[in-house]
Formats: C-alpha cells, structure tokens, sequence
C-alpha cells in the first residue's frame, strides 16, 4: 500500500538515494532540504532535480534549526493522515570541518533534531529514523564496533554532535513513546557522492591528474559502504523495534593506501599522493560489526567496493562536464 514519507536533507546523498528508492515502491515523499553550502550546492541541486521530475515528491526548502520555519511548515502542509514516518537524514557531516566550525554542527544536529523530534510528536509521527555515524566511537572503541560500546568519549565535534541526537531521540522514546531507529553509517560513497569524501577526492585527482592528499601514511582503514546498501538499510529500519541503534557497514575494511591503488586500476592513470601529518579529530580505523542488522533487519550490504567503485567512476565520467567543477 503506497504510504507518505517525510525525509529530511532529501538534496543529501544518502537520502535522495533514498527517496528514489521509495518513490520506485509507489509512495509519496515530502522532502525537506535548507541547500546549505557545507559542500557544493551544484551537487545537491542535481540530486534534487533528479527528484523533483517524480510525480509524488514534494520539496519545501526548509532549514531544520529555524524552530519558526518548522512550525510554519507544519502548520500549513499538515497531511490528513499523519506520516507513516519520518527519515531524519539532514546532517552537516565532517569530522575535519567540524573542528573550525562547530556552532554549525550543533544548530544542524543537535538543535535541528530535538527540533523534529518536536515536529512528530506535533504532527502524530509515531516512527523515527535517525542517521547517525561511526564518528561516534571515537578512537577508544575497538573494533569492529559494536553498537553497545561507550560513545560517552567523541574525539570531534562532529561525533559529539551525532551523539546528542540519539540521545535526544532516547529521550523522546522513553518520554513520548516515540519508535526509533538509529543508523550508524560507515564511510559511505557511490554516484553523486560528497565532494569532500576520500573516494570522490581522490577519483577526481587521477582523473584530472592532480596531486591528491592523504592526512597519514594511508595506512589508516575504513569501512567503505556502497550507497545503495546503506538506502537498503534505512528502508529495512522502517519497521517497528522501540528503541536500537544499528550500525550499518561494508563488513570489509580497506585501508586509504589500498583504496587509492583499486581506483588506479580502474581509472588506469596512476596517483600523484601528497603526504601530509594525520588529523588529531581522524580515527586510525574503522569496523562495523553488523550482526544486529543481519539479524533484526535482514540487512548485509551486497555491493563489494570493486563493484562499488566501478559504479561511482561510471557516473563520474557520464556526469564529468559539469561534476569536474564541483569544490569539495
């Protein structure tokens, strides 16, 4: 039965993945989106195109923290039926940027989350799904990460901000009766991805045959997850289970160095790498332990990084005329 979703930061790349993916099941979506800057608008105003050419989404250019703008929305769009849920997806993202600018961080992810948190009890939302991230393990968690492990230690901003969400999300539960699911993302890429992510980094750089930067020896690892895995997973959390945190990874960790030689093979250009110190907010390496999803939502990510990559350099060269002159 077709259903009418509410996504936020819907221009984003994890959720305009998943918004197409829930209008090609049939349902309507209201997606809210402020277009910041963070990373380069042309990005986001293609994906947003993409979506607007689709008889059943509706865009409204909203910014989250702006209480007054939410309400006025919400006043005046108020569905006859309440929203079978809500996709919280707007986030600013970043460890790096959120160390010279963590007011930006807080009034997105923390302020524009109690915010909406606000907005479903209003509205008689009685489904969340809140994105969330490995960022919030720190460097203290082993790995692979599991979801009960301390998350009272974030080493950037940017984490602490995404642990204030989920617990003002716990808090909401717990007081308004609110379900829940909190996805923890893991390094996640794919067409039209983040400019200011390493695999479009660095994809463009041995493309143009540019120097590219790696903070460290490329020795640090990550748990790269293709996008249409992670848009798999956060349609899987649309099911009931109270409150629980899931983490949602490729299972398969590859360190930068190795990244880098997949996509010379690929591109069949070599890299030019400039080395320089590591960040003190970066983590040497990261693990998602994905057990839980295997077994709550019948969730594993399905595309292998060498497929995943293939796919990302396929739409970089379709798209190369106007994506060549994306900032990061």
């Amino acid at each position: 039965m077709p259903l009418r979703y509410l996504v936020t930061g819907c221009a984003g790349f994890i959720a305009a993945r998943t918004v197409e993916r829930l209008l090609d099941e049939g349902h309507e979506v209201v997606g809210l989106d402020n277009l910041n800057d963070a990373y380069s608008p042309l990005l986001k105003r293609w994906r947003l195109d993409r979506l607007r050419a689709q008889p059943n989404f509706q865009f409204h250019a909203i910014d989250l923290s702006d209480v007054g703008q939410l309400a006025e929305f919400g006043g005046t769009h108020r569905p006859s039926e309440p929203y079978a849920a809500v996709l919280h997806l707007a986030a600013r993202s970043g460890v790096r940027a959120s160390v010279a600018n963590p007011q930006a961080y807080l009034a997105t992810n923390v302020v524009g989350t109690q915010n909406m948190l606000d907005f479903c009890r209003d509205q008689r939302v009685g489904k969340l799904v809140l994105a969330s991230s490995s960022s919030v393990y720190g460097s203290a968690s082993r790995i692979p990460y599991r979801e009960e492990a301390d998350i009272s230690l974030p080493a950037s901003p940017y984490a602490a901000s995404k642990v204030g969400a989920e617990v003002l999300s716990h808090a909401a539960h717990v007081v308004h009766g609110l379900d829940v699911s909190v996805l923890r993302f893991f390094t996640v890429y794919g067409p039209a991805g983040r400019p200011d992510m390493s695999v479009y980094r660095f994809m463009r750089a041995i493309d143009s045959g540019q120097p590219l930067t790696v903070y460290g020896d490329g020795s640090q690892s990550r748990d790269f997850t293709f996008v249409d895995d992670i848009a798999s997973g956060v349609l899987a959390a649309l099911r009931p289970v109270g409150y629980r945190t899931f983490n949602l990874g490729g299972d398969a960790p590859s360190s930068v160095r190795e990244l880098i030689q997949q996509l010379e093979k690929i591109l069949g250009k070599p890299a030019q790498v400039i080395h320089e110190a590591p960040h003190p907010a970066d983590v040497p390496a990261t693990w998602a332990c994905i057990d839980r999803a295997r077994r709550e939502l019948d969730w594993a990510p399905k595309v292998t990084i060498d497929e995943g990559l293939q796919q990302t350099f396929a739409w970089y060269q379709q798209e190369r005329d106007w994506a060549k002159a994306i900032e990061n």
